[in-house]
């Protein structure tokens, strides 16, 4: 079906909706251009313009695509809708930095309102859906799987919403946002982003928070990682923080990963903060999370790797059980941290348990 085709479509099922009072109205130049396995998404999204939709039919495509166009959706028609990587080198940048799909701004501003929704995104040597400089990005009903590093990420954004995903077996992170990766600069303020209702499993990490504030990782289903949620901040100042972490099933995350350059081993964390301040974390379920590495425990606080101590967090009215060494952990030594209605058996030290 042509985008003229579809236009005309989508006028006419406006006027009838119209003279029936039974439809909204329908901006007439925002297009849907259907793309179909063998074609170039890239192409097509090149062509689009702000507002319209690039629809992907099931199949497979390989290649990267890269997204700068505001508004823009780029939506699949469930898992069955894959993108793999291309079987010859491109020119595209996405594809030559590893990833599969990129939405991408500028230094000086943001890409605004775009949205990746229903595919599968495989086997990229870095990232499945990477994002840098966006502003109201929407990331839903994507399978991010056996990517070489993460499964989605983002950097320097802000009010993102990361909704219902799952991102499963990615060299580190399934979702991982952070300030800035390769800078070493101060918490950023995200502006109110959501990571809700997603399922993480087999990663090293489920969701990593780096040097941000004003985010919320609520609902969300976290298994089989080597750790759970990471809150992860430094020396630089604002500290990250100002967070919620609330009202996650985070269980038997007991995969064994080796020290990393940034990170001791891990094993059976829940939800580690290290060198964060004022984050909250309520209404969690921890369960069976069990190892032997450093920031091993259901709940756990630790000094960061540059001693960055933690302060004034809130931990509150979460479920523990079965966790180890501990349910609730806290090796940190900042001041302010507090423990409160949280049912567990046992923490380090004693006492932390209601």
């Amino acid at each position: 079906m042509t985008k003229c085709h579809i236009a005309y479509l989508a006028c006419t099922a406006a006027l009838i909706g119209a003279g029936l009072g039974a439809a909204p109205p329908v901006v007439a130049d925002q297009m849907t251009h259907v793309v179909f396995p063998g074609e170039s998404i890239q192409k097509v999204v090149d062509a689009a313009e702000p507002g319209d939709t690039v629809l992907l039919t099931p199949g497979t495509y390989r290649e990267s695509v890269k997204v700068s166009t505001p508004g823009l959706t780029l939506r699949g028609m469930g898992r069955g809708t894959v993108i793999q990587p291309a079987t010859k080198k491109a020119a595209n940048s996405c594809a030559e930095g590893g990833n599969g799909i990129c939405v991408v701004g500028t230094k000086d501003k943001n890409v605004k309102g775009v949205t990746v929704a229903s595919l599968t995104v495989t086997g990229f040597a870095r990232t499945g859906v990477f994002a840098m400089a966006t502003d109201g990005l929407t990331v839903r009903n994507v399978t991010a799987v056996k990517n070489g590093v993460w499964g989605i990420a983002q950097e320097r954004s802000v009010r993102g919403v990361f909704r219902k995903n799952t991102a499963r077996d990615n060299g580190d992170a399934g979702l991982f946002l952070a300030n800035a990766i390769k800078a070493e600069e101060g918490a950023a303020d995200t502006e109110g982003t959501v990571v809700a209702r997603n399922r993480l499993e087999g990663n090293r990490i489920g969701i990593t928070v780096r040097r941000l504030r004003n985010l919320t990782v609520a609902d969300n289903h976290i298994t089989g990682n080597c750790a759970g949620v990471f809150v992860v901040g430094d020396e630089n100042k604002p500290k990250a923080g100002a967070l919620t972490v609330r009202d996650n099933r985070i269980a038997r995350n007991n995969k064994s990963c080796p020290k990393s350059s940034r990170l001791d081993a891990l094993q059976g964390s829940g939800i580690v903060l290290t060198g964060a301040e004022d984050t909250l974390v309520t209404g969690n379920r921890v369960t069976d999370n069990a190892g032997n590495s450093s920031m091993s425990g259901g709940i756990v606080l630790f000094k960061s790797f540059v001693g960055t101590t933690s302060e004034r967090n809130r931990i509150t009215d979460n479920v523990l059980q079965g966790n180890t060494p501990a349910d609730l952990v806290n090796t940190d030594t900042g001041e302010g941290n507090t423990f409160e209605g949280n049912s567990c058996r046992a923490s380090q030290p004693a006492g932390l348990c209601s």
